[in-house]
This record gives structure tokens, sequence and C-alpha cells, in this order.
């Protein structure tokens, strides 16, 4: 099996897991969230250092191994990603599994099981994605949109498309749902990666806020901010993010 179908093959299989979890009703929607993640998790690290024991592996939900760092291929995954999301049954949550090799998002696939039939978006199966209306969309957080991206919606006219995890929020672009995922409210490397593998077989621009590439398989797993849209938006957003006065500009966390 190739690592992009693993990659596509495993995220439909934890993703199932986790409908099946849920739909066991034996859980409130916060222990639902902390099973869903430990069941999944425990799934995907198996699977995975069972197919490709000589890679690294890093996961939100394992204890963090630094012999990944001499590794040239690293699988990052996100059991769940929106766990607030998926606690409270709303379809906005995601699975990620991804390949980085030499620090570069090379290969992902990102699974939104609850959506209808569920369904995996791929790096190796790009599809078309649909051409921005005249008003663009900027989907945010549903929970902290970040200042940074409020004001950039503003003076791009943008309309806010409020939604729950990293992944989603990312896939709901080539989904033709949104136009522009602007986010600087801290993230982690398992948020961002197989979303900007898959975003970037689609053709779309990822990268820091400022500009800079995005770098996996660091020391630090943090990676606070991301900006993912079409080709033709990227300069004028990256030009806007530039504008924003400093005052505004804020750490934490979220997705």
């Amino acid at each position: 099996m190739s690592d992009a179908a693993l990659a596509a093959h495993l995220a439909h299989v934890a993703g199932r897991i986790l409908i099946d979890v849920r739909d066991a009703g034996l859980f409130s929607p916060k222990a639902l969230g902390k099973a869903g993640d430990q069941t999944a998790n425990q799934f995907l690290c198996h699977a995975l250092r069972e197919a490709r024991p000589h890679d690294g592996l890093l996961s939100e939900e394992e204890k963090d191994n630094a012999e990944r760092l001499a590794k040239s291929r690293v699988w990052i995954v996100d059991p769940v990603d929106g766990t607030r999301e998926y606690g409270e049954a709303r379809v906005d949550w995601a699975v990620h599994v991804g390949l980085a090799i030499d620090g570069v998002a090379a290969i992902g696939a990102v699974a939104l099981p609850g959506f209808e039939g569920g369904i995996v978006l791929r790096s190796d199966q790009p599809v078309p994605v649909p051409p921005a209306p005249p008003q663009l969309r900027m989907v945010v957080s549903r929970t902290r949109p970040a200042p940074e991206a409020i004001a950039v919606a503003e003076k791009l006219g943008a309309q806010l498309v409020p939604m729950g995890s990293a992944g989603a929020k990312a896939m709901a672009v080539i989904l033709g749902q949104a136009d522009i995922y602007l986010h600087s409210g801290g993230q982690y490397e398992w948020d961002s990666m197989a979303p900007v593998a898959v975003a970037l077989a689609h053709g779309l621009h990822c990268s820091r806020i400022d500009g800079a590439p995005l770098v996996y398989n660091q020391a630090n797993v943090y990676l606070p901010d991301l900006l993912i849209c079409r080709q033709e938006h990227a300069p004028e957003v990256l030009a806007l993010i530039a504008e924003v006065p400093p005052t505004l500009q804020r750490p934490g966390a979220g997705s």
C-alpha cells in the first residue's frame, strides 16, 4: 500500500471507529471526546508502527519521542481534531493522518466522518476546487476567532464563516465552503500537517501568516499560525496581515 493510500485508509477507519464510539451512547459529551481521542489514537499509532516500523511518529495523544527528530520520514497524526465538536455530535471535526518528509508536509489525508456518508480528502487524489464567489468567505474559529482574521476580513469585505476543527476549516476551502483560512491563535504540528499536505496537493497556498514556509518535525511542535487560501488571494491577504496593528496580535491556543 502506498503512503498516500495508507494515510487515507487509516483516516477513514479511525473515523468509522469514532462514529461507533459516539453511537454507542455510553458517554457524556466531555467523556466522549476523551474516549474517542484515546481509542482512535491507539488504533492509528499501532497501525502506523506495524505498517511503517522504520518511520517516526508524532501524535497529539502520544508522549513525544525525540527519536523522530533524526528521521527523514515522520507520520504526524491528530486522532480527533475538534474534540469539542466531536463530543457535541457536530460535523465539523476531523481525523488527520499525514507524512512529513524532511520537514515538508508531503502526504496527507483528512477524514470528515461527521459528513453524511463520511468523506476523506487526500493528497494523491485532488479534486477541482470550486471558483471563489464575488464576496470572499473567511473561515474562522467558532469559539475564539483571531483578531487578525477579523481585521483582515473587514478590509477584504469577506464574510466570516465560523467552524470547528482546523482540518474542517482547511477542507472547507477545498470543498468550496470558504475561500480563506487564516489562523493566528496558536496551533501545533498535528493541527495543520495533514490538512496542509492535502491543500498543497489541491494547488492552494499554504504558509505561515508572514509568508514563511511551514516546517514540520521540529523539536518544538508549536506552530501557532497558518494561512490557506487560493493562490490568487495570497498576496493581498499577506499584505493585509502585515498591516494589522501589533496590539491585535495575540498568542494563545485554538484551531
